[in-house]
């Protein structure tokens, strides 16, 4: 990081600057409150062309999280009834064969 500063003679904003109309602190609050910047993928830009609907589409998922059973409630998986059948006996049956 160069931390020299160099002054020049012409401290003077350049022409080219307009700051006329500018206000001061506008998103002040807004930089305070901290910001999440999120790039979206350009299929996902397409059909989400704003925030409003990005925020739209998360909630109703937020919503949807919340309806299905939590995690720590749900059955282990080694509790669940399994098929014994091979991929075979299953074939055979397909084909109207009996085991």
């Amino acid at each position: 990081m160069n931390r020299h500063v160099h002054h020049d003679d012409n401290d003077e904003i350049r022409p080219e600057y307009d700051f006329s109309q500018g206000v001061r602190g506008k998103h002040y609050r807004a930089y305070r409150a901290g910001t999440n910047v999120v790039l979206l993928e350009p299929d996902v830009a397409k059909v989400f062309t704003d925030s409003a609907s990005v925020n739209e589409v998360l909630r109703l998922l937020l919503q949807l999280a919340k309806t299905n059973v939590p995690v720590e409630t749900r059955p282990h998986k080694t509790l669940q009834p399994t098929s014994r059948r091979t991929k075979r006996q299953e074939t055979e049956d397909s084909r109207g064969r009996r085991r």
